[in-house]
């Protein structure tokens, strides 16, 4: 299913992007050496239920996943990039830290990501890693604008990620996104330009440039939603929401 909102649909959606751009700010700015995921996990649903706002991932139990995911954020450590489970693990110094948040307000979701370091400890190839895949959810907004197609903004990501050394995995990417949080059309994180689906005012995409340092391969935590790389080399992830609009690409899930 591939949705167009309506200029109403559009204000509810900004709306639900700033919401969750707040709750990500929020709970970087509370995440320390020796805080907890499962606290970080109390702190998004609180904020969530507060704003009136409905989780994406509680009851979310897709084929790849194993049963509901039960939590309200998603908090990938050091190897780990997608899907990460809440689990009993205080963050230590140096630690590379990815929240990914789903939430759905008013009826439309909106879902955004950040990596970023905890404590002092600065190690330089992740935090090159991370801007890596902040340059390249940069240039994938850039080539979203009316009458580009999919394959444009896969490519502009994939140039930027294979620029900087990093093998690709094609197995998930960004997704439409609308009344419910995983739709169509796919957004592969590397491709072809010229190629898929034709970009129209009103459509809403999640685009999510992630990266590991020296594979593409992934492996499934025992956890059964966990994925990790399969070398246990540390991961990135960055995540917008953006609507499609006549001037181009607006994104959604940023602070003001």
């Amino acid at each position: 299913m591939i949705e167009i909102l309506t200029p109403a649909e559009l204000g509810r959606a900004r709306e639900t992007g700033a919401l969750v751009a707040h709750i990500l700010q929020t709970l970087k700015g509370r995440s320390a050496v020796g805080t907890n995921l499962l606290d970080i996990d109390r702190w998004a649903k609180a904020m969530i239920l507060d704003a009136g706002a409905v989780s994406c991932y509680v009851d979310y139990a897709p084929s790849f996943g194993s049963g509901p995911f039960g939590h309200y954020i998603c908090t990938a450590v050091n190897d780990a990039v997608l899907h990460g489970l809440p689990h009993d693990y205080a963050l230590a110094d140096g630690d590379l830290l990815t929240l990914d948040l789903a939430v759905s307000l008013n009826g439309i979701a909106a879902d955004a990501a950040i990596s970023f370091i905890v404590g002092e400890s600065q190690p330089t190839e992740s935090v090159a890693m991370i801007d890596a895949t902040e340059r390249a959810l940069s240039a994938g907004i850039a080539a979203a604008r009316p009458g580009a197609r999919i394959g444009d903004i896969s490519a502009a990501i994939g140039s930027v990620l294979s620029a900087a050394g990093y093998p690709i995995n094609v197995e998930f990417g960004g997704h439409g996104i609308g009344s419910t949080m995983h739709q169509d059309p796919h957004v592969s994180n590397t491709g072809r330009p010229g190629r898929g689906y034709k970009l129209r005012p009103g459509l809403l995409l999640a685009l999510e440039p992630w990266v590991m340092i020296d594979t593409d391969e992934l492996i499934t935590d025992a956890d059964g939603w966990t994925l990790r790389s399969a070398t246990g080399c540390r991961t990135a992830h960055s995540e917008h929401t953006i609507a499609i609009t006549e001037g181009g690409a607006e994104i959604l899930t940023v602070v003001g």
